[in-house]
């Protein structure tokens, strides 16, 4: 399996993402050959080796015949497209599955519903060939898994069919939502919603890049020019190894030997509500015999002064102890699953070989079991059932 890494320093865009696929190795013919499954007329692909602030990258144009493009389309028209084309099937899927993200959020903008969203640019022959192109080239590529750096969205304005709109635009804010984002460089829109909903739709985790000994990098050329910011967009591609989220953290731990069950099980809730990813009581013995617990809290650098403070305030502690570790972890996501008993919130690990390792969340079974009056047991199986 395919590891791709997107470096979002100067944003992204649909056909930024074709450019570095093909950068990195995807065949343009093998692109046109498939996307003339699609039976989309009046335009054409070109692909061109240019320079980016003294960087060569490559650019991908898609030059469309207005006079036989002027209509808007909604999702389903855009579905009909897809659905009627001989593309395979993971193509398919997941090319809706990008388009579904912006009419979501088109139609939070709009205040309307995804069907009856007019995509206006985001329908237009160009957009479809960007998602269906990107797809294609990560199937073309064996891309199995995403991952992606904080995007940089730009700033300023971008004139659309609705007016002047703010960067990011609406729609594009809406799909970024839950993704690390700033602003930096150049007051241009950098980031588009085509470009958004694709990683959005695609990445495991936004972050550093991850451990990896890539094997292919690609530079995608974007649409502006400037003197001293290169606008392109980067991918990384490794054949082998895991997209783990590599993280340097701190552990503080202290010894209690004074205080009752019930106050360390209060310190334990204090310190997670100061900001710790993690915190563990273990039981120990001290000097002369004495039962004790070692309290111990991982936490991020930016949470250590509030959770030592906490140590402090909630335990009996004189002192506490600072060690840096590095935590790797799985990539993750949560989904709400809808069972019979109501929806709960279900954490998906992205494992190392592609498969997912689904766990229903504690607390929301708790909440669902204790709503409708059956065991802890019985609405973790249900929503387990949902998603296997």
């Amino acid at each position: 399996m395919k590891i791709a890494h997107f470096d979002c320093f100067s944003g992204v865009s649909g056909d930024m993402i074709l450019a570095t696929l093909i950068d990195a190795g995807l065949s343009p013919a093998k692109l046109k050959r498939e996307l003339k499954k699609l039976k989309l007329d009046g335009y054409a692909i070109s692909v061109s080796k240019v320079k980016k602030s003294g960087i060569s990258a490559t650019s991908v144009k898609v030059r469309v015949d207005k006079n036989r493009n002027r209509v808007h389309r909604t999702f389903s028209d855009i579905k009909k497209i897809i659905d009627k084309s001989s593309l395979e099937p993971y193509v398919k899927k997941k090319s809706l599955a990008v388009f579904k993200v912006i009419a979501e959020a088109e139609a939070t903008v709009h205040g309307t519903t995804p069907a009856k969203v007019h995509f206006h640019e985001v329908g237009a022959v160009d957009s479809i060939i960007d998602v269906v192109g990107a797809v294609i080239g990560f199937s073309a590529l064996g891309v199995g898994a995403i991952t992606a750096s904080p995007i940089n969205v730009g700033a300023g304005t971008v004139k659309t069919e609705h007016g002047v709109m703010p960067v990011p635009a609406p729609a594009t804010a809406i799909i970024l939502k839950d993704v690390p984002t700033y602003a930096n460089g150049p007051a241009k829109e950098l980031t588009t919603p085509t470009g958004a909903a694709i990683l959005k739709t695609f990445a495991k985790g936004f972050g550093k890049q991850p451990s990896m000994e890539y094997k292919s990098v690609g530079n995608g050329a974007g649409g502006y020019d400037f003197d001293d910011w290169p606008n392109i967009l980067r991918v990384f591609i490794s054949e082998y190894n895991v997209p783990l989220k590599t993280e340097e953290l701190t552990l503080l731990s202290a010894n209690i030997d004074d205080m009752t069950p019930e106050a360390v099980s209060a310190a334990q809730d204090a310190l997670f509500t100061a900001g710790a990813l993690d915190v563990t009581i273990t039981p120990v013995l001290m000097k002369k015999g004495r039962p004790a617990v070692i309290v111990s809290a991982l936490c991020g650098a930016e949470q250590v002064p509030a959770v030592e403070m906490a140590f402090f305030v909630n335990t009996s502690t004189l002192g506490v102890r600072h060690a840096m570790v590095n935590r790797a972890s799985l990539p993750r996501k949560i989904k709400k699953v809808k069972m019979e008993f109501g929806v709960v919130d279900v954490k998906v690990a992205f494992l190392p070989d592609g498969t997912e390792r689904d766990s229903p969340e504690f607390e929301s079974v708790k909440k669902v079991a204790l709503q409708k009056r059956v065991s802890f047991d019985t609405v973790y199986r249900a929503a387990l059932k949902k998603v296997i």
